[in-house]
């Protein structure tokens, strides 16, 4: 697919696109003209992430590190600048989960979980404000989920509760950005086939959250980008502190 040079001259960081959903909306942006910093904590999967968005002719960097630590999203940040000079466009998607019911979980699980998710929103979010405040320009997108309005599918309550602590923060920030023309805004993914849904639930629990949905069937990771795009453009320009679903009608049901 041909897609417009929207994003020419943008500079884009995207958290956690060594794959799934991260490396899709890296693609998609990659596709549409912006420049990427492809952020991974697996220096290796980020490092395939930009050989792919190389191959496309796209201009690309890796910049591998934990979105929980401050020093290393500083490193991540000041080695975006080194090279391209300025960040317009951050996509905090960096995340994991884990199945757990709260009787189980140990207190380590529990800070694992809402760090990548929470913090790292934070810690990202705040190490890009400067440069977009002093453009004037700048485009926040946090992923969230369904779990964060309701209850996770696949996650446990540290999950649930990471995911609704960024619907806050994505409101937050929006209103304190707005005057500085940056907007933050959340997607609120369903179940999206991705490696991190195949390696937590089988196969046929797959299927039966699938057909259950009123689009029977699980998104795909190239459909999150494209509202992930959106959003990051200048078409997006009067939305902002918003969370859009997309989750084939799940929160229907």
């Amino acid at each position: 697919m041909t897609y417009t040079k929207e994003f020419e001259g943008k500079v884009a960081i995207v958290t956690g696109a060594g794959q799934g959903m991260g490396r899709a909306v890296a693609e998609r942006l990659a596709a549409a003209g912006a420049i990427v910093s492809v952020n991974d904590v697996d220096p290796d999967s980020a490092d395939r992430t930009v050989s792919v968005l190389q191959k496309g002719g796209a201009e690309a960097v890796a910049v591998p590190g934990s979105v929980t630590s401050t020093q290393q999203v500083s490193d991540m940040l000041e080695l975006t600048l080194s090279r391209f000079g300025r960040v317009h466009i951050l996509i905090n998607n960096a995340g994991v989960l884990r199945p757990t019911k709260v009787i189980d979980i140990e207190e380590d699980e529990w800070d694992f979980v809402v760090d990548v998710n929470l913090k790292g929103t934070y810690l990202c979010s705040r190490a890009v404000l400067p440069t977009m405040r002093e453009i004037g320009w700048g485009r926040i997108v946090n992923f969230s989920s369904t779990a964060g309005k309701n209850v996770s599918t696949v996650g446990g309550a540290h999950y649930t509760a990471a995911k609704a602590g960024i619907l806050g923060f994505t409101r937050h920030l929006a209103k304190e950005e707005a005057s500085y023309g940056v907007t933050v805004n959340s997607v609120c993914p369903g179940l999206i086939d991705t490696e991190m849904v195949r390696t937590t639930i089988d196969d046929s629990r797959t299927k039966e959250y699938a057909d259950s949905f009123p689009i029977n069937r699980l998104g795909q990771p190239s459909e999150v980008a494209e509202l992930v795009a959106f959003l990051a453009s200048d078409r997006a320009a009067y939305i902002t502190g918003a969370s859009l679903d997309i989750n084939g009608g799940d929160l229907m049901i």
